[in-house]
């Protein structure tokens, strides 16, 4: 039970975070980016608990990747499939399908770094 709280705490911060962080950013966010938000973050919690004994930069990377990936499997899902038009990167360098590109992975790499700390924190918290 405490392992489940401590997810829907970790995904409810990663959800409010990402949506902050796009309308910081846009000044607009869509309910999809809130979902794709908390799972990031339960990713990044992963990262956090899995590979304590790798550098900060690493995991970093790591954590880029898992956001880029999350961010491709809802942009095909959402801008792609079901036509909403949540975001559109197809202007953007070195991007795939519009939904990814070069320069929000390195952003989320970025993001990873600054938010580990957060998710470590959080883990160790509610763990016990």
């Amino acid at each position: 039970m405490k392992k489940a709280k401590t997810n829907l705490i970790i995904f409810s911060i990663g959800a409010f975070g990402y949506g902050l962080l796009e309308i910081i950013w846009r000044g607009y966010t869509h309910w999809s980016m809130l979902c794709a938000g908390g799972i990031s973050f339960c990713g990044l919690s992963v990262i956090a608990e899995k590979f304590k004994n790798i550098g900060k930069f690493w995991k970093s990377v790591l954590g880029g990747a898992v956001i880029t990936s999350v961010e491709f499997v809802f942009g095909v899902i959402f801008n792609i499939l079901l036509r909403k038009n949540v975001w559109d990167y197809s202007k953007m360098p070195l991007n795939i399908c519009g939904q990814i590109c070069a320069v929000y992975s390195l952003f989320w790499v970025i993001i990873s770094f600054i938010t580990l700390p957060i998710v470590s924190v959080v883990n160790n918290k509610f763990k016990n």
